[in-house]
C-alpha cells in the first residue's frame, strides 16, 4: 500500500484556470475539443475527489459554465493572481 497523496487546495476555494480547458466529451451540449473555460476564469471547488489508481487528487471546479474536473496544474489559488495579494518591497 502507499500513502495518498493529499490534496494541495481545499473545498470551498476560491480558483482560477492555470490553463485553456477544453470538454474532453463530459460536458454536454458543448462539442468535444470545444473551449470551456479560458485560462484565467475563476471558479470554486465544489468537490475534492482522488484517483486511486494514478493517485492524484481530482477537483470538480465550479466555473459558472460548467462543473469541470481539474488537476493541480491546471489551477491556480485568485489570491495568487490579485496584486494586493503580493507582499510589498520595504
Amino acid at each position: 500500500m502507499y500513502d495518498i497523496r493529499q490534496p494541495k487546495y481545499q473545498w470551498g476555494q476560491e480558483v482560477a484556470a492555470s490553463v485553456d480547458l477544453y470538454n474532453d466529451g463530459s460536458v454536454p451540449d458543448v462539442e468535444e475539443d470545444g473551449l470551456l473555460v479560458v485560462a484565467g476564469g475563476p471558479g470554486e471547488i465544489v468537490q475534492v475527489g482522488h484517483h486511486g489508481e494514478a493517485n492524484l487528487p481530482i477537483y470538480m471546479v465550479d466555473f459558472g459554465i460548467a462543473v469541470v474536473g481539474c488537476m493541480e496544474d491546471e489551477i491556480v489559488p485568485i489570491r495568487d493572481l490579485l496584486p494586493e495579494s503580493r507582499t510589498p518591497l520595504a
